[in-house]
């Protein structure tokens, strides 16, 4: 177990970035199609071919999931990826065609103090398919891809990711963007909100403040659609596209055990759920709620990831990292 979304067998994940931009696109790329769903929670959410994952909708499987930072421009990194599927004869057949299904959400990062001044064409479509040209079973998280200019309201965001094993045997992973508007860490920090979920020191092992400080008020960055986490939960479980709504449902929860606010009207929270299908649930119902309480036990994790390895953009005033606030 590597502790990354690519402990479920059959998925790989690739990064491109541009620090100078200071942004990039983060692209999970599966093997053979994968069952998929989706759940929004963020007031604010940038997607592309979201509405075909919720059940009852036609195409029941997907080829990648994208994440990209440039806001409605990033939506491009979706044609670049399906650019990169296409030349592998990847998609969905329709008699001699085949149409690479990439669904994307994007998160904003234009105000962060990178070169913005791209021309005429902004530069996410090549992203798009360097990241999934790259793609690898190992892959870096922090300050990279989608979180190469993530924030939240008092750390630098960035990539991470995390694993566990489900109660009936059920691989689950998580990778998640974090540009939250609100914090991953509890007051002044160095302390993680998610940290009665870490596994292994994975993100310093810090605990939580004892005693734990009372009346902690909210604190958040920016304003409306400048913000989002982006997720993706993949599983080894077999699902309907119905129970792989619910356990994006389910997932949710993480992002609440681990920022302080979420699902604001501020954020474009959204949490894709993709199934490889491979190992049947013990039971429909106790197995899925089981699968689903561990998906938000890794999302919750994964934030945590993010944040812990992120490090600052080099631009004047850039957002600090933990590490910068706190490594010592």
């Amino acid at each position: 177990m590597r502790n990354l979304i690519t402990d479920v067998p059959g998925l790989k994940v690739g990064h491109a970035e541009d620090l100078r931009l200071g942004s990039g696109t983060t692209v999970v790329v599966f093997d053979a199609p994968a069952l998929a769903s989706i759940d929004v929670r963020g007031g604010g959410p940038g997607t592309r071919e979201s509405d075909l994952l919720e059940p009852g909708q036609t195409v029941e499987a997907i080829d990648a999931i994208t994440f990209s930072g440039g806001s409605a421009f990033g939506l491009d990194a979706a044609s670049g990826v399906q650019a990169w599927l296409r030349e592998q004869g990847r998609g969905f057949s329709v008699r001699t065609a085949r149409v690479p299904i990439v669904p994307e959400a994007v998160l904003f990062d234009l105000l962060n103090g990178g070169d913005k001044n791209w021309g005429r064409f902004p530069p996410y479509r090549d992203f798009g398919y360097g990241a999934a040209a790259s793609a690898a079973i190992d892959f870096a998280l922090g300050s990279v891809g989608a979180g190469t200019g993530a924030t939240t309201v008092n750390c630098k965001g960035g990539i991470g990711s995390a694993s566990a094993m489900s109660v009936d045997g059920c691989t689950v992973g998580a990778i998640a963007a974090v540009n939250a508007v609100g914090s991953v860490i509890v007051d002044n920090g160095p302390w993680f909100w998610a940290a009665p979920f870490e596994l292994n020191r994975e993100f310093g092992a810090r605990g939580l403040p004892d005693p734990f400080p009372q009346n902690i008020k909210p604190r958040i960055k920016g304003g409306a659609a400048e913000n989002t986490t982006l997720v993706v939960v993949a599983t080894d479980a077999i699902l309907t596209k119905a129970q792989a709504k619910r356990v994006a449902i389910m997932a949710q929860s993480g992002l609440s055990r681990a920022i302080y606010p979420a699902h604001s009207p501020l954020d474009g929270d959204v949490v894709f759920a993709a199934s490889t299908c491979r190992r049947p649930l013990a039971d429909p119902v106790i197995g899925l709620t089981l699968l689903g309480n561990s998906a938000a036990d890794v999302v919750a994790r994964a934030i945590a990831r993010g944040v812990f390895a992120a490090t600052a953009l080099p631009v004047p005033g850039a957002m600090p990292s933990w590490k910068d606030q706190f490594a010592r």
